[in-house]
């Protein structure tokens, strides 16, 4: 009688997928996330990978990670260690070990742990795992290549060899990997074929010869006795019902852009330059001119920007994307939307600086410069993304908010966030917030003037074509009344308080505080992208008996009505951000006799939470 496969039943789990940027650790990741989410599990991922396009085959600087944490309820960050670390060479155990926990399960390709894989990742012994202090007994030694290559070369029935080089078998090296964790992880094969079906549609012998070694990988799991290959299941036990995807915080921020343009009834069009982390959304918004979306790779950053701007005076939705030092060179157009009071959406997908700094690496070092980074008194609604499935919300938010009140609004993401991906509920499209632009009305034909104002001081939008409305914009300084140019004071002064005041009218959602909100022994603050963590060390805390609760900004101008009730109301109060204090200080500029405990850091990866809840517990001790 066969042995009985037992299954260990698991509420969250973490997998770490590493390897040369070349070995399609991306891939791995994204696809045994997708897996996942399609079969109703909660997850929350980040990938990890170097700024070189092609670092040294087996060097210690090209270690390309992917990392999915796993929940039956919701989990708000990728996890701070993984539970299974695949690493497809000696480098990415050298370098990716650190994030694995101390009873991981480890799975390497002994193929690429040769003497000069070694020598490369700079082990001084044979003995690799004994130099690392590894238990051989959590490892699952596979000599992966070598299986891919037998699976892929072995002659066909009529004995005549299969058409496929050497290349393309190693490039497929990465599916084994997926087929052995879907095997641990107890998932169905058939939802990993689709993907590959589906992503190689005009490559059915490549999506065939990837699944053949997706089902070796799921065999070899299946077949192997070792004390490392338990099998686990991860249920799902809170879920809305509906359809749900795998969505990266780009691909749900194009989404969120592509929704907001079919509820105002407009064409969508961004103008954009390549950066990273930012380019995917250009990228993926280029895929839907069915859906009136229009799309130019400008020239620089400065066109992107005005190209957006312009498309906005024709009565378009303008969009324009791009990361820290793009909105350096946008800032010119940015003023110019001010004062011009047009709709513009400037997404800034924010990266480690300054300057070029690292470009695959997160920061939260934007935030000043989005706020006051402009001349003249220069306000402008800024808003920031929570996680990545927020995304599509926060851009949803974003269009309305610039088409309601003729304004430009700056979104907030960040390279984690964005790169990240979590499990997406898609939404009924007819149930969103109704976005209702403030076009001139007809009586007004014949009296109207291009800064005539609705009750809450929005500039009425006279789309040009339309007869008896023509007008004239600029970025000089134009008299209230007739919209004519004027330098007088008196003017200058009314007309630079009323924009001041528009943006000041815009209603956003109370601050919402989660936790233990009406006790509290401390207030843990932060925004956008740090939630998912923070989120995560009020609940280690309060789990530990604590009393903690969290606050956490996505409307950072204006700010939320409540800001200063909720920041007084706790004796200890920490905002925690990952820069050197900018959200600190615009909050104690803006409220007063506010003096927060702060904790900062700049190092380019997401909060560690366990670092977070020990700095914290000192806090409250």
């Amino acid at each position: 009688m066969a042995e009985k496969l037992e299954v260990k039943e698991l509420d969250q789990v973490v997998v770490r997928f590493s390897g040369d940027s070349g070995d399609g650790m991306q891939l791995a990741g994204s696809i045994f996330s997708t897996v996942s989410a399609t079969v109703g599990n909660s997850i929350s991922t980040f990938p990890d990978y170097p700024a070189d396009i092609r670092a040294p085959q087996g060097s210690l600087t090209g270690v390309s990670g992917f990392q999915v944490h796993i929940g039956a309820e919701r989990v708000y960050t990728p996890g701070d260690q993984c539970d299974v670390l695949v690493a497809m060479n000696a480098a990415a155990l050298k370098t990716q070990y650190r994030y694995a926990k101390p009873d991981a399960t480890i799975i390497i390709d002994t193929d690429a742990f040769g003497p000069k894989d070694l020598e490369k990742a700079q082990f001084k012994t044979a003995d690799y795992l004994g130099e690392m202090g590894i238990d051989p007994d959590r490892v699952i030694q596979c000599p992966l290549t070598t299986m891919v290559k037998q699976v892929l070369m072995a002659p066909a029935a009529d004995g005549t060899a299969p058409a496929i080089d050497m290349k393309s078998v190693l490039k497929s090296r990465n599916m084994f990997a997926v087929g052995l964790v879907c095997w641990l992880f107890d998932r169905d094969l058939s939802l990993v074929a689709n993907y590959l079906r589906e992503k190689f549609a005009k490559k059915p012998q490549v999506a065939d010869n990837n699944i053949r070694v997706v089902q070796a990988g799921y065999d070899y799991g299946h077949n192997t006795h070792s004390s490392a290959m338990n099998v686990r299941r991860i249920e799902t036990k809170v879920k809305e019902p509906g359809r749900y995807m795998d969505i990266t915080g780009n691909k749900a921020t194009a989404y969120g852009f592509i929704a907001a343009a079919e509820k105002a009834g407009l064409r969508l069009y961004l103008g954009s330059y390549p950066i990273t982390p930012a380019t995917d959304v250009l990228h993926e918004l280029s895929k839907h001119k069915s859906c009136g979306v229009v799309t130019v790779q400008c020239e620089d950053e400065i066109s992107g920007a005005a190209s957006a701007l312009g498309a906005s005076f024709a009565g378009a939705l303008g969009v324009t994307s791009t990361s820290g030092p793009g909105i350096c060179l946008k800032s010119e157009t940015m003023n110019l939307a001010v004062i011009m009071e047009l709709p513009l959406v400037v997404l800034d997908v924010q990266r480690g600086g300054p300057a070029t700094g690292l470009p695959t690496k997160s920061e939260q070092t934007d935030l000043l410069q989005v706020l006051f980074g402009r001349n003249g008194e220069s306000p402008m609604p800024v808003m920031a993304a929570l996680s990545p499935t927020d995304c599509f919300d926060a851009a949803y938010q974003a269009c309305k908010m610039a088409l309601e009140h003729m304004t430009p609004v700056v979104l907030l993401t960040d390279a984690f966030i964005a790169n990240g991906s979590g499990a997406f509920r898609l939404p009924d499209i007819e149930k969103l917030p109704d976005i209702c632009p403030p076009y001139v009305p007809e009586e007004l034909r014949g009296e109207w003037t291009p800064y005539m104002r609705t009750a809450d001081g929005a500039r009425y939008w006279a789309v040009p074509g339309r007869e008896g409305f023509a007008h004239i914009l600029g970025g000089l300084e134009k008299d209230s009344q007739t919209g004519a140019i004027s330098t007088n004071p008196e003017n200058h002064d009314l007309m630079t308080r009323l924009r001041q005041q528009k943006i000041q009218n815009i209603a956003v959602p109370d601050l919402e505080v989660e936790g233990d909100r009406d006790d509290a022994d401390l207030l843990i603050v932060g925004f956008g992208s740090t939630y998912g963590h923070l989120h995560a060390a009020m609940d280690e805390l309060r789990a530990q008996g604590r009393k903690v609760a969290l606050a956490q900004f996505k409307y950072l101008n204006p700010l939320p009505k409540n800001t200063a009730d909720v920041l007084h109301k706790y004796n200890k109060v920490v905002v925690a951000e990952q820069n050197m204090g900018q959200l600190a200080f615009y909050l104690k500029g803006k409220i007063n006799h506010f003096a927060p405990y702060q904790y900062n850091e700049v190092k380019g990866q997401p909060f560690v939470v366990n670092d977070l809840a020990e700095y914290f517990k000192t806090l409250i001790s």
